[in-house]
């Protein structure tokens, strides 16, 4: 992810804030060399990092995702900006338009250490990359809970993928990490304009905070 967004602010300038490692990571807790923070101090820790980024001079804040992890606690933290006033607008960006596959289509879904993440490294960081290692473990769908696609429940993610890998890391490639990475990059360039072009997020959030203190004073 830190590759992407430093790719990104070359072409669209951007503070850069250091890399940030306090994410969500429950579903990995019985992996040897996790830390799992609490909620409270993740959430806690986002928001006092943001609110001193503002005093800093930073009204608009981008959190740049690369963490499957954290797709419900991130639009979380941005939704519980509207608990109290705050002088700035929190955006969370993470994700690409699809690529083209090269080569073969996938067996079965691809989200942790699989052949997109492994062809992303082998651009992004290719010393951190064992190939013939790829195929220790099984990345294969498990499928040991059967529930229907709109209930959710928080072991869905270790009932499938029990070794933290979903996918085959072995069938990566560099040409695939390339096109990857090149349209997330794009996507985050989009992103960054767009944020910047945002005029009404602020005020619009202002407006609201103003009418929350004052609900029943409602237009006759």
């Amino acid at each position: 992810m830190r590759y992407v967004v430093e790719h990104a602010a070359q072409q669209e300038y951007v503070v850069l804030f250091p890399q940030y490692y306090a994410g969500q990571i429950f579903e990995a807790r019985h992996e040897p060399g996790t830390i799992a923070y609490s909620s409270e101090l993740q959430l806690k820790l986002l928001e006092e990092t943001t609110d001193e980024m503002a005093r800093n001079g930073c009204k608009k804040i981008v959190i740049v995702n690369g963490h499957g992890g954290n797709e419900h606690l991130l639009p979380y933290f941005a939704q519980s900006q509207l608990e109290k006033p705050h002088d700035y607008v929190v955006y969370v960006q993470w994700g690409h338009e699809p690529t083209k596959k090269v080569g073969a289509e996938k067996a079965g879904p691809d989200w942790h250490a699989g052949e997109s993440e492994t062809s992303n490294t082998l651009v992004t960081n290719p010393n951190l990359v064992y190939i013939d290692r790829a195929g220790n473990e099984s990345g294969a769908d498990q499928k040991r809970v059967h529930l229907p696609d709109n209930v959710y429940t928080g072991i869905w993610w270790y009932a499938r993928f029990p070794n933290h890998y979903s996918g085959d890391g072995t069938t990566a490639t560099k040409e695939q990490g390339e096109a990857e990475v090149q349209s997330w990059i794009s996507a985050v360039v989009r992103a960054i304009k767009a944020v910047k072009a945002d005029d009404e997020s602020m005020k619009l959030q202002k407006e609201f905070y103003e009418k929350a203190q004052h609900p029943l004073d409602t237009r006759p």
